[in-house]
């Protein structure tokens, strides 16, 4: 064997040895939750990855957004599991853990960012109070520091650093996004579920927001979980996609060759609608 067969083989071992040792953060087995003959989700398997943006299309009732509450603990499954890896050698059952748990992880190790803004903010907190409070709740109690982190990250969303002390009902809607965005960030999360993040919001903002999401989450190593109507927005986001057609997923793959070569006739007619309006 030469030098160079020695070396690949070493290579190869290292890679497999690495694969073997990585978990998912999220696995999801026969999910189920139906508040009415196919409207929800049902049966959904999945894992995702650290440090991987999965995205979840589909038309308006196909049951995406009723799995990403699910996913993110804010609503309990009829049947079904979610583990999740909290750590390197330790996974736990969501829907083990008690209510006040899952809300702490949500507090702390996982992040939701609303379609509507202001259903992830404190109307009556200041823009810098609500990144303030997701500090708080990690047990950040220094005055100047939680200041400091706000303005950081204002900063950060692009939002003027002279608002921070200005209501969130008194800034545009992209300007809210951008601040719920920050509010959940702050605190380097793992996981953050995102529905909708661009919706209701005109073209350009959509460009500047869109932007913005991916940057963060290159920069993060954020794992993403995205629910999207909008097939471009999952194209410039997502690695991997889930088509859900009446509450089941029926088709997933890399985002290029769902979007690229479909398979499914429904994932076919979603894709041909795009290219046809």
């Amino acid at each position: 064997m030469s030098l160079m067969d020695v070396e690949n083989s070493r290579n190869e071992a290292v890679v497999n040895q690495t694969c073997e040792e990585l978990q998912p953060l999220l696995k999801v087995t026969q999910l189920t939750k139906l508040y009415q003959a196919e409207k929800g989700c049902q049966e959904i398997d999945f894992e995702l990855w650290p440090g991987e943006v999965l995205g979840i299309v589909g038309e308006s009732g196909s049951g995406k957004s009723t799995l990403l509450r699910v996913l993110s603990g804010r609503e309990v499954p009829d049947s079904g599991d979610v583990q999740y890896q909290i750590d390197t050698n330790h996974s736990v059952s969501l829907f083990g853990l008690s209510e006040s748990e899952r809300r702490r992880l949500l507090r702390t190790e996982w992040g939701v960012v609303h379609q509507h803004p202001m259903d992830g903010l404190r109307s009556r907190v200041s823009a810098g109070g609500n990144i303030g409070e997701r500090l708080m709740a990690v047990g950040n109690r220094h005055y100047g520091d939680i200041r400091a982190q706000a303005i950081d990250w204002l900063g950060q969303v692009e939002i003027p650093l002279d608002r921070i002390d200005d209501m969130p009902i008194t800034f545009s809607g992209g300007m809210q996004q951008r601040l719920q965005i920050a509010r959940n960030l702050v605190t380097h999360p793992k996981l953050v579920f995102m529905d909708e993040p661009t919706g209701g919001l005109d073209v350009s903002v959509q460009a500047r927001l869109l932007d913005l999401i991916r940057n963060l989450v290159v920069d993060l190593g954020l794992s993403v979980v995205i629910v999207t109507h909008d097939l471009a927005v999952a194209r410039l986001l997502a690695h991997r996609l889930i088509v859900m057609k009446e509450s089941r997923i029926v088709e997933t793959g890399l985002t290029d060759q769902v979007l690229d070569d479909p398979q499914h006739p429904y994932t076919q007619l979603l894709v041909s609608s795009v290219l046809q309006g």
